[in-house]
């Protein structure tokens, strides 16, 4: 399983619901690592997408403690349990968001892509700081690239063996 998500530098991920930044060329990367994959999201997360629909060509699962939730396209579970479960052989799994989730699936990841935005951000709702975490080590980082304003680079961490 990996986890994908859009950081600030101070690993800053959302405010009020919704992601800090909106930068086209980061969406672009988002789309090539999960297309024909699977997504595991919240359902916050979830309504923060256009339309409040699941993502297009890939298998989406929704998280929600709302027991009679339903998502035309998605799969709905009800427990970490039930998630893991589902994703059980499955070989191309991300989690999106949002951070109760990544905070609660995150010990099953073995990769993390990481788009660190170079600034510093107000917000609410954080992803653990993988450069502090002993578990974790920067296996590539990309050369900064330029979108609408601000400066950032693609990070992939992986979880140290043993």
């Amino acid at each position: 399983m990996n986890a994908i998500v859009a950081v600030s530098q101070n690993w800053a991920i959302g405010r009020d619901g919704k992601l800090l930044f909106r930068l086209s060329e980061d969406l672009k990367h988002f789309r090539s690592l999960t297309e024909g994959g699977t997504v595991i999201m919240g359902r916050k997360t979830l309504e923060s997408l256009p339309k409040g629909q699941p993502l297009a060509n890939r298998d989406n699962i929704i998280l929600s403690a709302q027991p009679d939730i339903e998502v035309p396209g998605a799969a709905v579970v009800h427990s970490f349990d039930q998630a893991l479960a589902m994703v059980q052989g499955r070989d191309r799994v991300f989690v999106i968001g949002g951070g109760s989730i990544y905070a609660k699936l995150l010990p099953y990841c073995q990769r993390a892509y990481v788009t660190m935005v170079d600034a510093k951000a107000d917000a609410d709702t954080y992803f653990p700081n993988l450069d502090r975490h002993p578990d974790w080590e920067l296996f590539s980082a990309s050369e900064p690239v330029a979108d609408n304003g601000y400066t950032f680079r693609y990070l992939e961490y992986v979880r140290k063996a043993g």
